[in-house]
């Protein structure tokens, strides 16, 4: 069950959370800036959101999982996967940030750096481990002409 649990959405909706709670509990007057801070945000969201439909698509199309613990059917680099190896967990930064921005969670804005670290040792770092298993020579070129995140 706490594998479960234990997957990207439910850190990202916890630093949400943390997020938003710091912007309407402890604002400290401190802001953005107001409407450009307000369109950087929805910006970012929106990118982030994108970013992940076109992975989420690419993904189905190759006929692979999704989910983070699970081992993959194919070696996707098509479409957005020839730009970023992540672009699921980008996306889940950018929302993050966009939000972050949105809310005027000032202080909030350490969480960014927090959980790409963390996604970056409790994911990516593992996918990468059993990708490179499974397809390795295929998976080392991937490596060499795409980057991790951008």
């Amino acid at each position: 069950m706490l594998k479960w649990i234990d997957i990207p959405p439910a850190w990202l909706a916890l630093c949400l959370g943390l997020a938003w709670w710091q912007a309407v509990h402890y604002p400290m007057g401190l802001s953005f800036g107001g409407a450009l801070a307000d369109f950087l945000g929805g910006l970012l969201v929106g990118a982030g959101l994108v970013l992940m439909a076109l992975a989420v698509h690419e993904m189905r199309r190759q006929r692979t999982t999704i989910i983070p613990h699970r081992e993959a059917d194919a070696l996707v680099q098509t479409g957005i996967f020839s730009r970023t190896r992540n672009p699921i967990y980008l996306g889940d930064a950018l929302i993050l940030l966009g939000c972050i921005l949105y809310w005027d969670a000032v202080l909030a804005l350490p969480l960014v750096p927090v959980f790409v670290w963390w996604i970056e040792r409790h994911f990516i770092i593992p996918e990468e481990n059993r990708l490179r298993r499974q397809f390795r020579a295929d998976f080392a070129r991937y490596c060499q002409k795409t980057r991790r995140w951008v």
